[in-house]
């Protein structure tokens, strides 16, 4: 009865490591697999329900079946699938409690008595449901129980109380007149808390993550990879704001001489670590740190910026303070819109580079080119007012060494697309980033409108067309701008979810190491 009891709630097991071939999962058998099916489908179709929860609603109205003896009818319903809920996790229980290598997962996950690195080595050889893992890190805990320093520059951000979500809390369009403003702020709080937070990051979306684990269990094979592989470990570390974080670490310092510098991945708005630009640097020799945004498979949360700011701060204090890293040996990759934390975290913390591959300077414009413009002012209050992804703000705060990876046929960060349905590289808005960092660090370079205007033109060009121009025949300005283009640009021909080769990766990081001699 103590084994059913203890089986009773605890987390489901996907896979035993090391154990049979790398593709082969825990597989529940026997009454365990039927409890689980039952459990399973009743999970999916609740999401599939509350994310089509308003269009029930107008259904149940329509029909009518508000009345009481509807209600009594729905009610023995959901009294009789409760019934049902309760019969599943019970005979799942009991299959469990039949098998002896969930029990011995089970007493894995129990026994606490041991020291923690013992512990955690004997939790690493199981795939299992996040919530069952401990927080081995927390950066409240690191806060208030060390006296050990904090390197990060500023006060973190810890979200705003319960009673400060409103839709009057901000406005960005300040000079329309108060009946036009308040419906729009209204909108624009109801769309965010809606839909318009998951259409920017699709990752968040319960059905995405079961996807991804159910067809051909993507996130599963990634992390089995990378743990079977790679000597991944995987770790649940907590934030300021009460969110756990998601992590796999791979140490490469007693592998290769890279290995002493540390890669912090930062993924794109439907990246996972497991399938995600890990890979490349890890491949290089340098150790890997990836994690998940808050809302991302098992993170939990949703990707404000606010929690954004908070997950990658406590990544950053985990690296430095319980993985050994010092902040100079620390390099963050960032990849599409995971540009903007990893930029948030250099400008935050004293980092050795900043790689930002395939990223845009600002949310806005690339938002309002995917809607009808009649939507511009309801895009612009959504943005600017609750996920305000300003790369190119933030970059002026950060003056250590930079390296923009532009994708030559990006589709994704384009305004404009070409026949061939690939980006026009006029219209990338990589170029409008490089042009602030230029602005920033050379503003006397660039401060004739003649300079500016030969700058708009020479970025529109690929590297291979501005090695060819003929020096002789283009002027002297345009000619000054030649290395400060090569200096913070490298260009990549490919789409935006193209894999960056490992070739290019280590490029720019020698690229990296010049700029930090200069």
């Amino acid at each position: 009865m103590k084994q059913i009891l203890g089986c009773l709630f605890s987390p489901r097991l996907y896979k035993v490591y090391r154990d049979g071939p790398k593709d082969s999962m825990y597989q529940p058998v026997g009454y365990e697999k039927w409890g689980d099916k039952i459990i399973i489908t009743a999970h999916a179709l609740l999401n599939i329900s509350l994310y089509t929860s308003p269009f029930i609603c107008f259904y149940i109205y329509k029909r009518g079946f508000l009345s009481f003896d509807e209600v009594k009818s729905m009610g023995r319903l959901l009294g009789g699938l409760s019934c049902l809920m309760v019969i599943s996790f019970l005979i799942r229980a009991y299959g469990r409690s039949l098998n002896p290598k969930y029990i011995q997962f089970v007493n894995t996950i129990t026994n606490t008595l041991t020291d923690k690195q013992a512990y955690l080595t004997e939790l690493r050889k199981y795939d299992f449901d996040i919530k069952g893992w401990p927080v081995t890190f927390s950066v409240a805990n690191k806060e208030s129980s060390t006296s050990d320093p904090i390197i990060r520059m500023d006060p973190i951000d810890e979200g705003l109380k319960w009673y400060q979500h409103h839709p009057f809390r901000c406005c960005s369009n300040p000079d329309l007149r108060f009946y036009k403003r308040i419906p729009l702020q209204i909108l624009a709080f109801s769309a965010v808390h809606t839909f318009g937070l998951r259409l920017i990051y699709p990752g968040s979306l319960t059905i995405v993550n079961s996807l991804l684990f159910l067809t051909g269990a993507a996130l599963l094979q990634g992390r089995t990879t990378l743990v079977e592989n790679h000597n991944g470990k995987r770790a649940r570390i907590g934030t300021a704001d009460g969110n756990t974080i998601d992590t796999m670490f791979v140490d490469n310092r007693t592998r290769f001489l890279k290995g002493k510098i540390l890669v912090i991945c930062c993924e794109g708005n439907s990246g996972f670590y497991e399938i995600g630009i890990m890979t490349t640097p890890m491949k290089c020799g340098y150790s890997a740190l990836g994690w998940n945004h808050p809302g991302f498979a098992g993170s939990s949360g949703l990707p404000y910026p606010s929690q954004e700011h908070n997950a990658i701060d406590a990544v950053m204090q985990y690296a430095i303070n319980e993985l050994g890293f010092r902040p100079e040996n620390i390099i963050l990759f960032g990849w599409s819109i995971g540009g903007y934390t990893a930029t948030w975290a250099a400008v935050n913390y004293p980092i050795g580079g900043l790689i930002l591959d395939a990223t845009f300077d600002d949310l806005l414009p690339l938002a309002q080119n995917q809607m009808p413009p009649s939507w511009s002012l309801l895009v612009k209050e959504v943005i600017r007012s609750y996920v305000d992804l300003n790369i190119a703000d933030l970059i002026t705060k950060y003056n250590g060494p930079v390296k923009l990876i532009r994708r030559t046929e990006d589709e994704i960060i384009s305004l404009r697309l070409n026949s061939e349905k690939q980006g026009i590289l006029s219209t990338n808005r990589g170029n409008d980033l490089l042009m602030k960092v230029i602005d920033n660090r050379h503003p006397k370079a660039v401060e004739d409108p003649h300079v500016r205007v030969a700058l708009i033109k020479l970025l529109a060009l690929m590297d291979l067309q501005r090695n060819i121009l003929d020096r002789n025949e283009i002027e002297e300005y345009e000619r000054s701008l030649l290395p400060l283009i090569g200096k913070y640009l490298h260009d990549y021909r490919s789409s935006h979810c193209t894999p960056l080769p490992e070739s290019d990766f280590v490029a720019v990081m020698q690229r990296l190491e010049a700029i930090k001699q200069e």
